[in-house]
């Protein structure tokens, strides 16, 4: 048994109905739940971490990540064609993938993920070429010590097989899905009504990209028990109204990715996150690629703050009527958080500090130039903190990074192994990147 954890004298953001914010308070963390959560708690045996001008919150939720790419960063940070990024990410380079290249690239991303305060990634893996390569992209997500939820799809390249497909759910869910497994699996689906029959069976929850310029909800998807609260939406831009008020009235989820729906031009002032709240949904933020960004939700509640504002200020300007309110930034937190824990079937476990959920808490320092004062815990977390300002990361229980730095990982090694896979794929692909 180790050793209680007592994170000590902090500023302490729960996000939890139930349990009210403290300007200054402890919690306490046993095994890998939440025992308590007070302004003063007794240490007794505990270890203490002392939160004394920090803020103690929730770990942040990444509902949409392609975590497979991560060894092809910032490749294409201007691209606005998506067909374009395809053609290169799947037909150039992806086909090449080796179970080896898919273990890097999903262990970068997981690391680089925690140590910007993500606790929990929805890992959208639309390149699961073989069993092998998704075996390799789950033990680097178990080797990393985060939770996951990597949904298993088909590789784009046009060449790639999916006859495995989804046959191989079966096996996965039996090796994967325990209810105490921090790494679970789901369904990467399209629109594949057979696909999607195979994991409700299978109790598993189901990813689907949906831009409504692309594709449609056919009616054969209205079969009762297929649309639900285990699917989850993506992007979501553009959407008929219809079209809408059928995944309200089911219950789904949606996840929205501001960088990257803006980077690609997927959305309008219409805006996805605001027509989802408006028709009763609670929508989730994503990263979605590292071939454009990096792996942090700082970017992406900036994003979500600032194109909501620019939205809805637009559609006032050309004077529409009832125009939702501008967002708040408790908002972009819950988006970043609670709603990400409900997107991934996680409610219940993290996304809120409460007594008896498990213990995925990230702590921030508020003493760097472009923080202090702190005067709105909120605000800060969502318009000031960067990666820079995290100082601890725990995942159920189990402290991931501590004291600005993550022990237990070789960034040296890893960097050399990820360069090393990445010249591979660059050099198999015929590509040449300059600098």
């Amino acid at each position: 048994m180790t050793r209680p954890i007592l994170f000590k004298n902090g500023t302490i953001v729960t996000m939890d109905a139930a349990v009210p914010d403290l300007a200054t308070g402890d919690v306490l963390v046993e095994g890998d739940r939440i025992a308590a959560i007070a302004p003063s708690l007794p240490a007794g045996d505990a270890e203490i971490i002392d939160a004394t001008g920090c803020i103690v919150l929730p770990g942040l939720v990444d509902a949409h990540h392609h975590a497979w790419l991560g060894a092809l960063r910032r490749l294409m940070p201007d691209v606005d064609d998506l067909f374009a990024y395809i053609g290169v990410v799947a037909e150039t380079l992806g086909k090449h993938y080796r179970p080896r290249d898919m273990y890097l690239s999903t262990h970068l991303t997981a690391i680089a993920s925690l140590d910007a305060g993500i606790t929990t990634i929805v890992d959208a893996c639309h390149s699961s070429r073989s069993p092998d390569h998704t075996d390799a992209a789950l033990d680097a997500l178990a080797a990393s010590g985060i939770r996951a939820l990597h949904m298993v799809g088909p590789a784009m390249d046009k060449g790639a097989s999916s006859a495995h497909l989804p046959g191989d759910l079966e096996r996965l869910a039996r090796t994967w899905n325990a209810d105490d497994s921090l790494v679970r699996v789901g369904l990467f689906g399209q629109f594949n009504l057979a696909w999607w029959q195979a994991a409700r069976r299978l109790d598993m929850r189901i990813l689907t990209e949906f831009i409504g310029d692309l594709a449609t909800l056919g009616p054969e998807f209205s079969e009762p028990g297929i649309l639900g609260p285990h699917n989850i939406f993506n992007h979501c831009t553009r959407l008929p109204e219809t079209t809408w008020r059928r995944l309200a009235d089911a219950g789904a989820n949606v996840t929205v990715n501001p960088r990257s729906d803006a980077l690609f031009g997927f959305d309008d002032d219409s805006f996805a996150y605001q027509r989802a709240v408006d028709h009763g949904l609670s929508p989730a933020l994503g990263i979605d690629l590292d071939t454009a960004f990096g792996s942090d939700m700082f970017g992406e509640m900036h994003a979500l703050f600032h194109q909501q504002r620019a939205a809805m200020r637009n559609r006032r300007s050309r004077g529409e009527q009832d125009v939702p309110a501008p967002i708040t930034v408790r908002a972009v937190l819950e988006a970043a958080t609670v709603n990400g824990a409900r997107t991934a079937g996680l409610e219940r476990t993290i996304g809120t500090l409460a007594p008896g959920k498990q213990a995925n808490i990230i702590m921030v320092r508020t003493n760097g130039a472009a923080v202090f004062p702190l005067t709105h815990a909120i605000g800060t977390i969502v318009q000031a903190v960067e990666r820079s300002d995290v100082d601890m990361v725990m995942v159920a229980g189990r402290l991931r990074k501590r004291n600005g730095t993550l022990p237990g990982v070789d960034l040296d090694r890893l960097a050399a192994d990820v360069t090393a896979s990445r010249d591979y794929l660059l050099a198999a692909g015929g590509m040449h990147v300059g600098l």
